[in-house]
């Protein structure tokens, strides 16, 4: 079965999955619908999260990271009505932002930097995320 799932730095070599916290586990989401992984990413760039890119994967292969890996997952289904948002606590430093970090330090790092949001890309995003309500 296809889901749809957060990307962070979609194909870059500092690739990562966006997953949430539950106690001491991280959680993946898989999506069922693209329209609510969508909306799970806006939400999260709302948070100032750095912006994720919503991936189509089959979700045995994520799961089979999960195993790998150590985390949980959990599939939300497309005709649930119940509206799935982010955690209002999100960690102060991702993984892959200290991944960044390591390379800043390292001067023959060749990726870089990014830049800030522009008032009017967070005006339109806001606007985005206020006609979801």
């Amino acid at each position: 079965m296809r889901v749809f799932v957060l990307i962070f730095n979609a194909g870059t070599d500092n690739e990562g999955i966006h997953s949430i916290r539950v106690g001491n586990v991280n959680k993946i989401m898989m999506f069922e619908s693209e329209d609510d992984a969508t909306r799970f990413a806006l939400m999260l760039e709302a948070q100032d999260f750095p912006t994720p890119t919503v991936e189509d994967m089959d979700d045995q292969e994520i799961k089979d990271f999960c195993e790998g890996a150590g985390f949980e997952w959990e599939i939300v289904s497309k005709d649930s009505n119940a509206v799935v948002t982010p955690p209002e606590l999100n960690v102060d430093e991702t993984d892959w932002q200290l991944d960044k970090t390591q390379d800043q330090n390292n001067p023959d790092s060749s990726e870089s930097e990014e830049t800030e949001m522009s008032n009017p890309e967070l005006d339109s995003i806001r606007r985005r995320l206020e006609g979801l309500l």
